[in-house]
């Protein structure tokens, strides 16, 4: 298989924002170092720390100029010294650096078999967004049948797949969500659906759970959305998994957590979890994939756009203007 040696990529070239990420067509192929995979890509996923990343706002962010995106799914053409088990015409999903190009390289004891009948474009969230989600309900959320649970963001990638979870688990769900975004979000299952831009939302979860509060808030919007989300969880039991920060950064005192909030908060970030815990990061993808066995989760329908198109995704994103997850396609 005759590989090239440069291709087509998206370059962050500042600290700025979307705006300022450029195609750029000479940029060198990677190559495969010890243990990784090439990658042929054929779909990109667009996700909120794309971002974060251009504006310098996520954990070890990097330095521009650099290669855009990490989660990209396609067909392995090489892999490096000491890869086993997977070789050139393998069709995989994982995470890696420079997603937004016609190559890239991801290690290759985390490439994930895209489903049999699925399209490389179908399979993004695999390991970023429905990991996340589930991670978040069951070992660290702890959701069980009967209980109720606060999703912000749903109608979001990873939002979206959480209220699915939420209610094959047998959870009551709240789906906090833009107007225009309800009816989506109903027909995923939601219980009940609230404006995530209008009034008190904290209030307005105590109305729906009778001063009770919720067991669970899955809290990804960060700013105000994170102190409504612990107003909006139950005293001493509730539990707020906080897995984002779209809406900036919030600040909390270990008085207010004495006095005011007494909740259990948890941070999730995918990349520690397979990091530091691959064991529970291992138990996760194993009920991901019984989960699409039993025809539970079903093949994403991202909202696709050119490569050249990836800045308009990500200023879109930014702004809120989407729904669902979203797919570079090169």
């Amino acid at each position: 298989m005759s590989i090239p040696t440069t291709m087509r990529a998206l370059r962050q070239m500042s600290l700025h924002g979307p705006q300022d990420m450029q195609l750029i067509t000479d940029a060198p192929v990677p190559v495969p170092g010890p243990g990784e995979v090439l990658i042929r890509v054929a779909a990109a996923g667009v996700n909120y720390r794309d971002v974060s990343q251009t504006r310098g706002a996520s954990g070890n962010n990097p330095r521009p100029p650099y290669l855009a995106g990490f989660e990209a799914a396609g067909e392995v053409v090489a892999a490096g010294e000491g890869v086993t088990g997977i070789g050139p015409g393998a069709r995989v999903i994982g995470i890696g650096y420079g997603a937004f190009a016609e190559y890239m390289t991801m290690p290759a004891a985390a490439a994930v078999p895209v489903p049999a009948g699925w399209t490389a474009e179908q399979a993004l969230g695999l390991t970023v967004s429905w990991p996340t989600a589930l991670a978040a309900l069951k070992p660290l959320g702890g959701i069980a049948a009967g209980q109720t649970v606060l999703i912000h963001a749903a109608a979001g990638g990873t939002g979206q797949v959480a209220v699915r979870l939420a209610k094959h688990y047998g959870a009551t769900v709240i789906a906090a969500a833009s107007a225009g975004k309800h009816e989506i979000v109903r027909a995923l299952g939601a219980d009940h659906v609230v404006d995530s831009r209008a009034g008190d939302l904290a209030a307005e979860v105590s109305r729906l759970t009778g001063g009770a509060g919720v067991d669970l808030v899955l809290a990804s919007v960060g700013g105000l959305g994170f102190h409504a989300s612990l107003v909006a969880a139950k005293p001493v039991t509730g539990r707020v998994v906080v897995f984002g920060a779209a809406g900036g950064d919030a600040a909390l005192t270990n008085w207010e957590l004495v006095y005011e909030y007494q909740v259990h908060i948890i941070g999730l970030n995918i990349g520690t979890l397979i990091r530091a815990a691959p064991q529970v990061f291992g138990e996760v993808m194993t009920e991901l994939f019984a989960l699409i066995a039993a025809g539970v989760i079903t093949p994403g329908q991202p909202t696709g756009y050119a490569l050249a198109d990836g800045p308009k995704a990500l200023a879109e994103l930014e702004s809120r203007a989407t729904v669902g997850k979203l797919a570079l396609l090169p």
